[in-house]
């Protein structure tokens, strides 16, 4: 089978890459392992499908890329937020921007998203159900792939869309770092990231279920004492550890993980400096005075964390509210501004939202797209050594970048296509 385009995987990047190509009159075939393409499209944003994020600068956009951001300056540059979100509205999906500008569908329905992409991509280009296990090559140019069947599809150009390690029920098995390998690209080593954490201290167990909404966080590297990450918002507290927004989007700052590095300080009463909350203790102090001290903080703190605290705080449960000595107090309050927590590792990279690591951008032209080893040869979304934070901006990336290499492959088969 012989094709101008062949794009290996059917995600959001891949679709992308297939609905541009074939719209600009590339002949284009999607091979795709599933049945149906954009199964990880489907289980974003809890299943709502957080489309990107409607940040209005490129330099907005590029600063929530913290692992190679300057890397995706051209792809960017040529489709941003505005542009994904008038993709889709003119496709019929209806969008809404809501807290921290994330863009979801109006229908909250990631199938609307996943619906229209293929629609796209199957206007014009075909689909076949396979898994490319092989790239074929020859002489520094690629020439097709071998499916795990046995059978060779030639293409003049080939897109590698697979996605990375995240979610491996969905197809993403990392098939696509061996096919770089196989053109002799680098592979950054592969993490989660965008993951929650374990955590060494047991009492978060006892806290399961508990969302803090208005905290803040500041990761610290043991090792050299730098503060790595600092963020306002929500995050969670689970059977092993912590997780939310904030979690998620702090687990991204943490190289070579190992248990003890980090240390996350939470303030759970962000709003209020010392001097502030110090005062506030007092206040419910005085109206407690003959109170014990556990039965104080109920005004203070959720329900199920005053026992923790109180245990930490290491002034006695029965103690009365009026023999808390100023010492004991301050101690409250530091505590309180920086609960301390010992993070023990990443949890597995089958719960993480995205993988770090992948092939190396130093290896890519950022302006097509296309490997500067192997001509013919383009990567797209996830399985390129790209990640950014939470809020829509991964997805950017796949589109940004599957856009950019639909565009750059089909341009090249037209224009070689006029010079016979």
């Amino acid at each position: 089978m012989k094709t101008s385009l062949l794009v290996v995987g059917g995600g959001a990047a891949g679709l992308m890459a297939a609905g541009t190509s074939s719209e600009m009159g590339a002949e284009t075939i999607v091979l795709e392992r599933n049945d149906r393409p954009g199964r990880k499209l489907m289980i974003t944003g809890k299943g709502r499908c957080n489309v990107t994020n409607n940040c209005r600068s490129l330099q907005e956009l590029i600063s929530n890329v913290p692992r190679n951001g300057r890397f995706l300056y051209g792809a960017f540059s040529r489709f941003m937020p505005e542009d994904v979100m008038a993709f889709f509205e003119n496709c019929g999906v209806e969008l809404k921007t809501e807290r921290g500008n994330r863009v979801f569908p109006v229908s909250d329905k990631a199938s609307d998203i996943v619906d229209s992409l293929e629609r796209f991509a199957k206007r014009r280009a075909r689909f076949m159900k396979g898994r490319a296990v092989e790239l074929l090559c020859c002489d520094d140019r690629v020439t097709g792939v071998k499916t795990e069947d046995g059978q060779e599809i030639f293409a003049d150009k080939i897109i590698v869309a697979t996605g990375g390690m995240s979610y491996p029920a969905t197809g993403s098995t990392g098939d696509g770092y061996e096919l770089a390998r196989q053109a002799g690209h680098n592979i950054i080593p592969i993490s989660p990231s965008l993951v929650p954490l374990e955590i060494h201290e047991g009492f978060c167990s006892e806290l399961m279920g508990l969302s803090l909404r208005n905290s803040a966080i500041k990761v610290v590297d043991t090792e050299n004492g730098k503060t790595v990450y600092e963020d306002f918002g929500e995050m969670l507290f689970t059977h092993f550890g912590v997780s939310g927004p904030m979690i998620l989007s702090a687990s991204a700052h943490m190289h070579d993980m190992k248990s003890g590095k980090y240390k996350i300080y939470i303030d759970l009463k962000p709003a209020l400096d010392f001097e502030q909350l110090d005062a506030r203790i007092l206040r419910d102090f005085s109206e407690n005075t003959n109170r014990n001290f556990i039965n104080a903080l109920n005004s203070l703190l959720p329900k199920k964390l005053v026992p923790v605290i109180v245990r930490l705080s290491g002034i006695g449960i029965s103690t009365k509210v009026n023999q808390i000595t100023k010492e004991q107090r301050h101690g409250l309050v530091r505590l309180l501004k920086g609960l301390c927590v010992t993070v023990t590792g990443f949890r597995p990279v089958s719960e993480a939202i995205i993988t770090s690591g992948g092939v190396d951008v130093s290896q890519i032209n950022p302006k097509t797209m296309e490997s500067k080893l192997v001509k013919g040869l383009y990567f797209a979304g996830e399985v390129i050594d790209v990640d950014a934070y939470t809020g829509g901006f991964n997805l950017q990336i796949a589109f940004s970048t599957g856009r950019l290499a639909g565009q750059s492959a089909a341009e090249e088969i037209i224009n070689s296509r006029e010079l016979r």
